[in-house]
């Protein structure tokens, strides 16, 4: 039997980005080989540099290629020399939206060793995942300006939220918490005692997909009160299903309690296409090429793309390993590890051919 070949497109992209890529390929590497599969990369130089030379964030051709391979792997988008939202919406927010990638998947998770501001609370008090729409919204791009620049300027962003994109979802949050197994609890975030017409919708197809999940006890929150809960009592939380806006905002405090940018993965979703794998961090301009910056979240976010491509087992050594280093590092802060950047990745691959 032929062993599975898949095709991943690698973006390092800024900063530190292609530092901490190079250290979830490695450990990416080693449990494919371990695991009897290959990893065919293809690499793209998407980012700042390319924009500064050609003008391009990201051409068409390069974005047809994409369409093509089994998953995305992303380092950073972000550079000093590049007006802040060029990159973000000529690359990042132009992939989420051609590749329809309508899921975004934030794990929230306190591993052992890991410092959390929260008191009193360790890893088996944070453990939940967030499921963000990612492709409606006020990120949709609807809006514009009326008399701008004067006195009288008006500026309009509206949110869309559309039946079928709500719907998939939420169908969606469903599935995932029925696999994830854990508590069975999958909690509505909203504002529906303001947002009167966005929101409406979102709890209407929420509690029709729920008739169809008998088994998934149901909750809802508005997001002031989330975010409260959040740090109060994260053990309350399963899985949390909330449109772009909110899951934006909740996923970068869900970051802070599970311990720092360090630590924190996500992926973009399209779970009939190709899906893309981040670290949540960013490009961190000021530590490029010191090899001091934290590569776990990358290698996390290797370990959700091997999930996707339905490779669960090695997914799961991968988090294990992750879960032996993290006791081993004095702190997951850039400079502050104990280690470096090659190093942290070294130890990663050494609990992994220490788990064979």
């Amino acid at each position: 039997m032929t062993a599975r070949t898949y095709r991943i497109a690698v973006i390092p992209g800024d900063g530190t980005g292609p530092e901490v890529i190079r250290e979830g390929r490695k450990v990416l590497e080693v449990v494919a080989g371990q695991s009897g599969f290959s990893l065919a990369w293809q690499e793209y130089d998407l980012g700042g540099e390319r924009f500064l030379k050609t003008g391009e964030a990201l051409p068409p051709s390069v974005l047809q290629e994409l369409r093509g391979v089994d998953a995305i792997y992303l380092g950073a988008i972000g550079h000093p020399g590049v007006k802040p939202g060029i990159l973000e919406q000529g690359i990042l927010l132009k992939l989420r939206f051609e590749l329809d990638q309508y899921i975004n998947l934030r794990p929230v998770k306190l591993y052992p060793g890991v410092w959390t501001p929260l008191r009193d609370k360790g890893p088996e008090q944070i453990d939940f995942v967030v499921v963000r729409e990612n492709t409606e919204g006020l990120y949709a791009g609807v809006g514009g300006f009326l008399r701008k620049g004067t006195s009288q300027e008006v500026a309009l962003q509206t949110s869309v939220n559309t039946r079928h994109g709500v719907e998939r979802c939420i169908q969606f949050a469903f599935d995932y918490t029925r696999r994830r197994a854990k508590a069975n609890k999958l909690t509505l975030c909203g504002k529906t005692n303001v947002l009167t017409f966005a929101h409406d919708l979102w709890q209407r197809v929420f509690d029709d997909v729920a008739k169809n999940y008998a088994d998934i006890h149901t909750d809802y929150t508005h997001v002031d009160a989330c975010c409260m809960w959040m740090v109060k009592n994260p053990e309350w939380f399963d899985v949390i299903v909330t449109d772009n806006m909110f899951g934006d905002i909740i996923t970068d405090l869900g970051a802070m309690i599970q311990g720092g940018m360090g630590i924190a993965a996500g992926g973009n979703l399209n779970p009939e296409g190709v899906s893309m794998f981040e670290p949540i961090g960013g490009s961190a301009p000021k530590y490029t090429g010191q090899n001091v910056i934290n590569p776990l979240a990358a290698i996390c976010a290797g370990g959700l793309l091997l999930e996707c491509i339905g490779q669960p087992e090695p997914a799961r050594r991968v988090e294990q390993a992750v879960m032996q280093v993290t006791q081993q590092l004095k702190s997951l802060a850039a400079g502050k590890m104990g280690y470096s950047t090659s190093e942290v990745g070294d130890l990663v691959v050494k609990a992994l051919n220490g788990s064979e």
